[in-house]
């Protein structure tokens, strides 16, 4: 599904790990790929009665593929399905952290940014506040898109931030 590929590439990109000192391991990556599918449900909620079987299907498909990657990193199968359960549930509180933060403002999404994404580091105010600057802008950029964009799997992110002094993409 090309919904799914879109949000792990996003995810992945290194801005996040290096620029704002996401933690460049299985649970920073976990985390930044639940941000990225947190935006995408927020704006397939938006119209939910066109979009609640998209939105199950790419729930299903990214934890079916959560699956896969803890199997591939040897979990044994009793212990998969128990930390599928806890990661959903996981995905659950962030979604409502993070939707109480971009409506109850800048001070309640940074801390659940620093609650969830941060919670192992100690990243600078800076990159907490860049870091929710990033899902402000990506929520409103997606809520612009039309709908169709998203049930033809081609929906886009906005561009990341250039890091400083590194010019224009080529």
């Amino acid at each position: 599904m090309r919904l799914y590929t879109s949000v792990v590439s996003q995810a992945r990109d290194p801005y996040f790990y290096t620029e704002l000192d996401v933690p460049d391991t299985p649970d920073g990556r976990y985390d930044m790929i639940m941000i990225h599918a947190f935006l995408l449900l927020q704006r397939l909620k938006n119209d939910h009665q066109s979009t609640e079987e998209l939105g199950q299907a790419f729930f299903d498909l990214m934890f079916d593929d959560m699956d896969k990657n803890l199997r591939e990193m040897g979990a044994g199968d009793i212990g998969v399905s128990h930390r599928i359960k806890d990661m959903a549930k996981a995905f659950y509180g962030r979604i409502a952290a993070y939707e109480a933060g971009l409506r109850e403002g800048e001070a309640a999404l940074q801390e659940a940014l620093r609650r969830n994404v941060y919670r192992k580091s100690s990243p600078s105010d800076a990159q907490v506040s860049a870091l929710a600057g990033y899902l402000r802008d990506q929520s409103a950029a997606l809520s612009a898109q039309a709908l169709s964009v998203f049930t033809a799997g081609r929906f886009e992110f906005k561009d990341i931030p250039e890091p400083p002094g590194q010019g224009g993409k080529s």
